[in-house]
Parts: structure tokens; sequence; C-alpha cells
């Protein structure tokens, strides 16, 4: 397991954003049956999601979240020295959408920005390298993003995924702070699991995969372009590498479940949520629940659900425990400490990048003489 630890940085602040549209699990009924919904909404605690427009793309949640931190918290742009922005979906298959997500903040040339691609664990992942990025460099601010449109890659007849996830992003404002409390956490993965979570075509190693629907084993169908998850061995995984690997960085670090306030458990679902809490003795009115409103937001569900739970909450300290685990198979863990004031409601958005739909050379070459703008 590798461990890490940063002194001397600051969470500045939190926020999230999502997209307006609202789908109901009960809207279901009609093509999956009152059993099948009702026995999905009360295993998983999901009884709504949103829902991304055509065009948008997880980095429009991420430009969202970024501009209220920059705004709510003064920032002068030229300021942030780093910019990471942690997805599986791009833009584009290039550029990086960091680079897209730096033009549209107007950041400084002197900023450094890249892309990370992760999942349900991105999150930890993300404080961790930034946490780095700042801690090695002159750059005194750092802007961490993320973004899921999971609700693209679900066929609508698989009924265990298209009612699970749910799209989102947000975003972690990082400050140099030297009477700021530690960020320590770890960092694991097991490749052996790649297939559990996949999107097994459309990218270079299967890139004329053919689009035939198929009835897959769990009697769900789906192609090989939509997201296909092996759920047993998932829910394993989670029971058993998760937990253990936690306690072990509780021993590690002379952390018990008394050391924290919240536990900002990634939001897979309730079920899951429920025997994590159980496995580590954590008590459950210390785990917040935001996926009955967002459902599985992938790498957005940890900022997604501190926003939530806290984001209407008066100023205050407050200690985190936040776990992340999923696609990779990836997971870790992360303690830090934050204001409550720092930490803003959940946002609603319906933009997107306009500039950014190309839809012929004239608009990629620039040649059109005409430039659009986010809404």
């Amino acid at each position: 397991m590798s461990y890490f630890s940063f002194k001397g940085i600051k969470i500045d602040g939190i926020a999230a954003a999502v997209p307006s549209t609202v789908v109901k699990a009960e809207s279901f009924k009609e093509q999956f049956g009152d059993e099948v919904v009702d026995k999905f909404v009360s295993m998983t605690g999901i009884k709504e999601t949103r829902h991304s427009a055509t065009n948008q793309c997880p980095s429009d949640f991420a430009y969202v979240a970024a501009e209220r931190l920059i705004n709510q918290k003064n920032i002068v742009r030229s300021q942030i020295g780093v910019l990471v922005f942690v997805s599986l979906s791009q833009d584009y298959k290039r550029p990086s959408t960091a680079c897209v997500l730096h033009k549209r903040l107007a950041l400084s040339s002197e900023c450094a920005a890249f892309d990370v691609g992760l999942g349900c664990s991105g999150f930890v992942y993300g404080l961790q390298i930034a946490s780095a990025m700042l801690q090695s460099s002159t750059a005194d601010l750092a802007m961490l993003c993320f973004g899921e449109v999971s609700t693209k890659l679900t066929h609508s007849a698989d009924r265990s995924s298209v009612m699970l996830f749910g799209d989102g992003g947000g975003a972690v404002l990082l400050r140099k702070d030297k009477g700021a409390a530690p960020i320590d956490g770890f960092l694991c993965s097991d490749g052996n699991g790649y297939k559990a979570i996949i999107v097994p075509g459309g990218e270079f190693r299967n890139p004329n995969a053919p689009h035939d629907d198929f009835v897959w084993s769990d009697g769900n169908t789906r192609s090989l372009y939509n997201i296909c998850m092996n759920g047993q061995d998932v829910f394993q995984f989670t029971i058993s590498d998760v937990p253990k690997s936690i306690k072990a960085y509780w021993e590690q670090t002379s952390r018990t479940t008394d050391s924290y306030d919240v536990f900002a458990l990634h939001q897979a679902n309730y079920f899951i949520l429920k025997q994590l809490a159980k496995k580590l003795k954590v008590p459950m009115d210390k785990v917040p629940v935001a996926l009955d409103k967002y459902g599985n937001t992938s790498v957005s569900s940890i900022p997604l659900l501190l926003c939530d739970a806290l984001g209407q909450r008066d100023g205050g300290k407050v200690s985190v425990f936040a776990t992340g685990f999923g696609v990779g198979l990836s997971w870790g863990g992360v303690s830090f400490t934050v204001d409550a004031a720092d930490i803003y409601a959940v946002e609603e958005t319906d933009g997107f990048f306009e500039e950014g739909i190309m839809k012929t050379p004239s608009n990629v070459e620039g040649t059109d003489n005409k430039k659009t703008f986010c809404k």
C-alpha cells in the first residue's frame, strides 16, 4: 500500500455542479415493471439521478464548479499554477481536457494542466497528485477538477446501470498554508480486476468492436460500447479489500472512527455504504448519503456528496475521511480537515462549451471568423 502525507497544504474550497434534468427511478416501471424498480430502489437507495444534455461533457460541470470557487474566493487567476482534471471521459481524443478547461478558465500560460484517467477512486488520487505538485513547485494554488457523464455510456435496456448512474462534476481549490492540518492517505490498485467495470469497445484496443446488442450472463442487454459491470466481483472487492486497506491505514496513522466528524464514502449504492460502515464500525449518522438524489456519479461522487451534505452549514472545522473505490480496480482513502464555510451548495447547470462543437474544418481552423462561448 502506498501511503502519502502533505503538510502546509489547505483545502480552500469545494464546489459541485449537476445537470438540471432529473430522471426518477419510478419512471422505469413501465419498462421494467414495479417489482424490478422497487427492488432496485430498496437495494441501492437511488430514487433519482441527473442526466446531462446531449452536448454536455464532464468538463462543463467541472468548469462551473471551478468558476464558482474562483469567484467566491476572489482568486487571481494568474496565481493558479496547477490544473488537474480527473475523469474517464474526455472532450476529445486529442488534446487533454485539462487544456480546454485551462482556456475556458483563462489561466496563465505558466499553469501546468493535465488529465488523470481515473473513475471512482479519482478524488483521492487527485488530491495526492495536486498536493504533490504544489509541494514540489513554486505554485501557491492548484485547481483539482472532476467530472463524469456515465449516463451516456449506459444501455437503455440495462436495468443494472440505467437507473444507477448519474452525471455531474466538481472542483477543489488547494492552497499553500503553513498552518494547515495534514492531508494524508493511501492508494491501492489491482489491475487483475480491469474487466470488472469496463467499456470494451470504441478506443484503440477494440476500435471496430461490433455495435450489436447482446444479452449478457446477468440477463441484461447491452453492447460492447456500454458500461459492462460484474456486480458480484465489484461487491466482493468493495467489502473485502477496501475495508482491509482502510483499517491498515488507520492503524498506521493511529486513528479510529472517533477521529472523524464525517465519513465521505464513494456513493456506489446504499447497500454497499451500509456494509462498509458495518465492517469499519462507523455509525451511520456520520455517513452522509446523496446517491438517493444523484445516483452513482463515479469520480464526482465525493465532492458532490460533501457539497450536498455540508454546503448549507455555517462555518466550522470538519474532520473528514473520504474513500473512493471502483473501476480499475482502484481504491484509496484520505484524511483532511476543511472549513464548512468553504464548501458550497450544489449548483445546477445546462450550459456547455459552444465553441467546442466542431462540425466542419472551418470550425477547427477558425476560418469562419466566428467565436461563441459558454452559455
